[in-house]
């Protein structure tokens, strides 16, 4: 499982023109469901989410997370994440997983952060959505939960 986390000001998603979501101060993580993921990729990403210290403290360093600053997370499916561009211009996608099992490992992670926190809301799986991000920083992490990268 790929995710991208960015710290914004504020984050929205729109589904064919409708806001599905938006939040406030907090975290967009952006995820790719890679073809064998399961369990334990979820709780890895999903560990490093609300845990990562990207939030800067009193002091201005990045001491604090998301749970820390009592901030919002927005979570977004993007397969695009596993994209494979070492060969020729058009991306591979081989290593994303099919849409009906991503769905639910996508939705496992989803649930495992609202576990975990109360301030989690989602975009639309495998729908057409326009994200609008005022990134904070900008801050973007990587994350990976077989840590290719």
């Amino acid at each position: 499982m790929r995710a991208v986390v960015q710290r914004v000001r504020c984050a929205e998603v729109r589904v064919e023109g409708v806001r599905r979501a938006d939040i406030s101060k907090g975290i967009l993580v952006f995820v790719g469901v890679e073809q064998g993921d399961g369990r334990g990729d979820v709780e890895y990403i999903a560990s490093k989410v609300l845990g990562l210290r990207i939030f800067e403290d009193e002091t201005g360093r990045m001491n604090l997370s998301v749970r820390d600053i009592n901030g919002d997370v927005l979570v977004v499916s993007q397969f695009t994440l596993l994209g494979d561009a070492r060969k020729g211009r058009r991306p591979s996608f081989d290593r994303a997983e099919p849409p009906q099992s991503a769905r639910e490992i996508y939705a496992g992670l989803v649930e495992h952060l609202k576990e975990e926190w109360h301030l989690v809301k989602e975009g639309e799986f495998q729908a057409h959505m326009e994200v609008f991000i005022v990134n904070d920083g900008p801050v973007t992490i990587l994350l990976d939960s077989r840590k290719t990268f």
